[in-house]
């Protein structure tokens, strides 16, 4: 299952328009990364919960054929949380024995086969895959013993209490007596009410911590940080295109003008223009039929689909949305821009 239904609040205003989950990373969204890497494990079956903008997540991945999965999708009209939303898909998984849920905004190139081979080792009833970070805030973190069973859970403590711990990356493998534990029609959540009821009740639960990257594209800073990630090939998952110089990709039918110069890493996205005197880089992603100007200037940037930057303009630290498009000679520092007549 992939948990797609949350709202997204706190990357606004990008998600004023599009669902999280079809948040980019390198000109793919987040939720299709996270898929594409589960299909290439042997994950054939998926089933997807959805409220905030549902017809667009449908739309964009319907039946799974092109990413070579099966999809299917649970619409909540009124919200249940992440486990009520669960319970509501109960009839999905009858019979298939183990099965795995997923955040629909966590970025990962975890193998997840590792993790359910610990969980099957242990004979566990519910395995959290956790990360460990240098610090805890503004994550709650769990601690587990030496046989990495769960312990007790801390709803995030001071940054003083530890120095590394932890995380719930919201990745979890459950046995089908989960059910048992979550009510109908209710709103119920993993970590404030599933979790810490399992081990109320003493069942075998783990913590299987894994090396893999793994970040919640949950907010401005955390997404920029992950497209960077990619860029500097800190992640294991392919870059579209082909490396046209040295980090430095192009999808089809790019149009480079004369003098343009790039400042690996950073990528082009198909169809896009890039006019004469064009400096790009670094770390910059330039999404589908995209247009950048004569002699401007984009570095540290992530540039959506269909946006004009047009000639003159100096872009650094921004986020430009689908569709905008920025006028000539202007400069922009550390901001964000909406094209506000597609705002619903």
């Amino acid at each position: 299952m992939v948990l797609a239904a949350g709202v997204g609040t706190r990357l606004r205003p990008l998600t004023y328009r599009i669902p999280k989950p079809l948040i980019p990373i390198v000109n793919r969204p987040v939720m299709e990364h996270s898929i594409s890497n589960l299909q290439k494990q042997g994950f054939r079956k998926f089933i997807c919960n959805l409220h905030t903008h549902a017809g667009k997540i449908r739309k964009h991945f319907g039946t799974g054929k092109k990413l070579g999965v099966s999809m299917e999708y649970s619409l909540e009209k009124t919200l249940l949380g992440n486990a009520g939303g669960l319970k509501k898909v109960e009839g999905f998984f009858k019979g298939s024995g183990t099965l795995l849920v997923i955040s629909g905004d966590g970025f990962t190139d975890i193998d997840i086969r590792k993790a359910v081979a610990f969980h099957r080792r242990k004979r566990s009833a519910a395995t959290m895959v956790l990360k460990k970070v240098e610090s805890t805030f503004p994550f709650g973190i769990t601690l587990t013993n030496p046989a990495g069973k769960i312990k007790k859970f801390m709803e995030k403590p001071g940054i003083t209490d530890f120095v590394d711990a932890t995380v719930n990356t919201g990745i979890y493998i459950f046995e089908q007596d989960v059910f048992k534990f979550i009510p109908k029609n209710k709103f119920f959540d993993f970590g404030r009410d599933l979790w810490p009821l399992l081990l109320k009740n003493k069942l075998p639960i783990y913590g299987y911590v894994t090396d893999a990257y793994w970040c919640d594209v949950g907010n401005l800073p955390d997404y920029r940080r992950t497209v960077a990630d990619v860029l500097d090939g800190k992640v294991n998952i392919k870059i579209p295109g082909r490396e046209r110089y040295k980090s430095v990709w192009c999808e089809k039918n790019v149009s480079l003008g004369k003098n343009v110069k790039f400042y690996r890493p950073c990528l082009i996205g198909e169809n896009s223009k890039i006019c004469d005197g064009a400096k790009i880089g670094p770390f910059v992603t330039i999404g589908r039929r995209s247009t950048i100007g004569p002699s401007a200037v984009v570095k540290n940037s992530i540039i959506w689909d269909n946006a004009r930057i047009e000639g003159g303009v100096k872009i650094k630290n921004c986020i430009i949305d689908s569709g905008a498009a920025i006028r000539e000679n202007l400069t922009l520092y550390e901001g964000t821009v909406i094209n506000t007549e597609d705002r619903k």
